[in-house]
């Protein structure tokens, strides 16, 4: 298989999809790779170190796009990468459609084969592939929340985890998976008063297994997300519903009660956010302001550290794409139904329920798609 691997060219997106080694495990398996020139170069990966390991490099985007069997990228496709997409061409890579009705006009008019690496399952439960981003996107929001709360960018002037004889600030978690787990991890390191809420009892239980009192942990209702919410200083919104649009559990008349110059982080934004008044924001202009609340919603927070990102991501979307290649896509899909369950769009049909449901579409079962 024609492998291609494109520059990212989404605002501040520094991460690439293959890492030179893992140009170096396709090549081993008999494929060819053509990587786009200096499309490593934010994770100090060079043109020449993917030429010494057998890749093609190829100046130009399109025509990668016009002679690849299978794109491997990060981020969603581009409006312009969309419109080079052809009938028949796999597309790999995270595509958080359900937010997106254009994104997913434009794949089901190309014709391709796309699957989405957020929605690709593992035989242990979760969502491998969306894992490794979730654990640096959990980690990076406390980092993005204590600088908002210093005063000079919005913030009320706090140090997260105070000093002594000063309160810490308090940050609110929602959600007890892999971000929720890894804000804490570091929120709890820097000192500050942690509070986790999930509507899930075994999360709940697993988080004081790993936490104890280090944290304190909540069964979400409306009446407890409310008052912890107006209580916090910090609120990281970590929730998911696997594929489909995250719920808005915080709303508009919560944000306005929320103390003036406190830190909303809504590390959903990928999937539409969890707060009514989240919208994407970029590494460039990362921050606005809602009613003196601050919200940082960057809709792609591991490209702010692409290094580890790449390889972090690279550890878990190669295996999937060394056996979309030996294969081909329809024998590997109908081969392992994890890799199956990532499939939200094939030859104009929409192959995962959850976006077809949010979107409007008809939802077409994938097996039947594929045969």
């Amino acid at each position: 298989m024609l492998v291609g691997v494109p520059k990212e060219i989404k605002n501040h997106e520094y991460r690439v999809g293959m890492s030179p080694s893992s140009v170096r495990e396709m090549i081993k398996h008999g494929h060819s790779v053509m990587v786009e020139t200096n499309a490593g170069a934010g994770i100090g990966a060079t043109d020449s170190e993917y030429q010494a390991l057998g890749a093609t490099i190829i100046d130009t985007a399109e025509e990668i796009f016009a002679k690849a069997d299978m794109i491997v990228k990060v981020k969603e496709p581009q409006a312009g990468e969309r419109a080079m997409l052809r009938e028949g061409q796999l597309l790999y890579t995270y595509l958080h459609l359900a937010p997106d009705p254009e994104q997913t006009k434009d794949l089901v008019a190309s014709g391709a084969t796309c699957i989405a690496y957020e929605t690709v399952t593992s035989p242990y439960g979760g969502l491998p592939l969306l894992a490794p981003m979730s654990k640096v996107a959990g980690r990076m929001s406390i980092h993005a929340g204590a600088h908002c709360l210093e005063q000079p960018n919005g913030g009320l002037g706090m140090l997260l985890g105070g000093v002594p004889g000063v309160d810490p600030a308090k940050v609110v978690v929602l959600g007890a998976g892999v971000v929720g787990t890894h804000a804490a991890h570091i929120a709890v390191g820097m000192g500050a008063d942690v509070w986790v809420l999930d509507n899930n009892a075994n999360s709940i239980e697993r988080h004081w297994n790993q936490f104890g009192r280090s944290t304190n942990s909540v069964f979400s209702t409306v009446d407890a997300l409310e008052r912890h919410v107006l209580e916090a200083d910090l609120v990281i919104g970590g929730v998911l519903i696997p594929g489909a649009e995250a719920p808005k559990l915080v709303t508009a008349d919560m944000v306005k009660a929320m103390k003036k110059g406190s830190v909303i982080v809504d590390v959903a934004i990928d999937q539409g956010g969890c707060c009514e008044t989240s919208k994407a924001t970029t590494h460039a202009d990362p921050t606005y302001l809602v009613d003196d609340v601050v919200h940082y919603c960057v809709a792609n927070m591991p490209g702010g550290v692409p290094r580890t990102s790449t390889y972090a991501l690279n550890n878990v979307t190669l295996p999937f794409a060394v056996q979309l290649a030996n294969k081909g896509a329809k024998q590997a899909l109908l081969d392992d139904e994890h890799l199956r369950n990532g499939l939200n769009v094939h030859a104009g049909k929409i192959t995962y329920r959850e976006v077809a449901e949010d979107l409007g579409y008809d939802y077409v079962d994938p097996i039947a798609a594929l045969s």
